[in-house]
């Protein structure tokens, strides 16, 4: 309704854009009254003249501007006929407030669509294709979410995005409302921990540490729970007791699970020894170990460094070892060579950048080194 209004009001000021002009153009044509009265003064002039009551100049001067406006009032009069021109105004008229509406009508109804709903401001933000920017699907869910606060599955969709967008405060508050909402859940409980954690600059606090214990409590197998234990068990000073949890987690899991690099490249960083098979960590064979034991401290380093260039070596030439980078990252990392680590983080990010999985895997491990994840 609001809609056929405005084009009410559209169609109404148009016409009267083409009906002002026609009022304003129409005089009011002389009916030969001046004439008369011009012929009349012309007339007093003589008489005036006669009788010495202004002299020749004067009258002189007066029968010309008298003239000039007897011409004037005579061509007015000679003007189209009054009848024809108000009739030509009628027509105009009539076709205006008629024929415009109808017009408009015809060429709105097959191309317009009168029916469609209004289309909100943020809807038209959307990109081609259907695809819209992620904070104009955010700000769609939390609308939503503002008049259905109960609504747990919609909160358990926008608390990991919130997360990835950097807003942890608010996606910490959306882990809180899907767990109130929809029941506690071990998962959600360990990714509101690893948001608290995030959030603390990589510090597994009390409060998120809170959080990974009650997951574990409710499913003793949920692993990003136990992997943030460990982590928790490191950051204070317990590595005997991270080892554990780690090694009891590698025992565990399945052979393709996609978080054992990160986790085997922890058990290394605590000196957990030789991992399970199937996540070897130590960039040193146990024969060559042993042998380096009865080396001099230059030539143990010396074969170390030289173990390391030719893990680096093959890494260049087959680049999909997520392992393999992790153990140089590890090995750069205990040698004092940070930027080296840096820049094997990098070289296996390029190597890496057409498999999403292994380069998550990559990141993740990363981060235990404390290098950009």
């Amino acid at each position: 309704m609001t809609l056929w209004f405005v084009f009410a009001l559209m169609t109404a000021a148009a016409i009267f854009a083409i009906l002002l002009p026609l009022g304003l153009g129409a005089r009011v044509p002389a009916d030969g009254r001046e004439v008369s009265v011009y012929k009349d003064q012309l007339a007093e002039i003589e008489r005036d003249v006669a009788t010495g009551l202004i002299g020749r100049a004067e009258a002189e001067a007066a029968r010309v501007e008298i003239g000039r406006r007897l011409l004037a009032a005579a061509d007015q009069e000679s003007d189209l006929p009054v009848r024809s021109a108000i009739g030509m105004r009628r027509a105009v008229a009539v076709l205006a407030l008629v024929g415009l509406p109808l017009v408009a009508l015809a060429i709105y109804l097959p191309l317009g669509s009168p029916q469609l709903p209004d289309f909100p401001l943020l809807a038209r933000k959307s990109a081609p294709g259907g695809a819209q920017p992620m904070e104009a699907l955010v700000n769609q869910v939390e609308q939503h979410l503002a008049k259905n606060p109960q609504d747990a599955r919609g909160w358990t969709v926008l608390a990991p995005v919130l997360a990835r967008l950097g807003r942890a405060d608010d996606a910490i508050q959306a882990y809180r409302n899907a767990l109130k909402y929809g029941g506690d859940k071990p998962g959600l409980r360990a990714d509101l921990g690893e948001v608290l954690a995030a959030s603390a600059g990589g510090v597994v606090t009390a409060e998120a540490k809170a959080e990974f214990e009650r997951a574990h409590a409710a499913d003793a197998d949920e692993p990003k729970a136990n992997y943030f234990l460990g982590l928790a068990a490191e950051q204070d000073g317990r590595k005997t007791d991270a080892a554990a949890i780690w090694r009891a987690m590698l025992e565990k899991a399945p052979a393709d699970a996609p978080w054992r690099p990160l986790v085997a490249a922890s058990l290394g960083r605590v000196g957990g020894g030789q991992p399970p098979a199937g996540a070897e960590v130590p960039a040193l064979p146990a024969e060559t170990m042993a042998a380096a034991k009865d080396m001099a401290e230059p030539d143990r380093e010396a074969m170390i460094r030289g173990m390391v260039e030719r893990l680096a070596a093959r890494l260049k030439q087959n680049g999909d070892d997520v392992e393999g980078w992790l153990r140089l990252m590890r090995a750069y990392m205990v040698m004092g060579d940070p930027e080296k680590a840096k820049a094997a983080l990098s070289d296996a990010r390029a190597a890496m950048a057409n498999d999403a999985e292994r380069l998550r895997q990559l990141n993740e491990g990363a981060k235990t080194f404390g290098l950009d994840g």
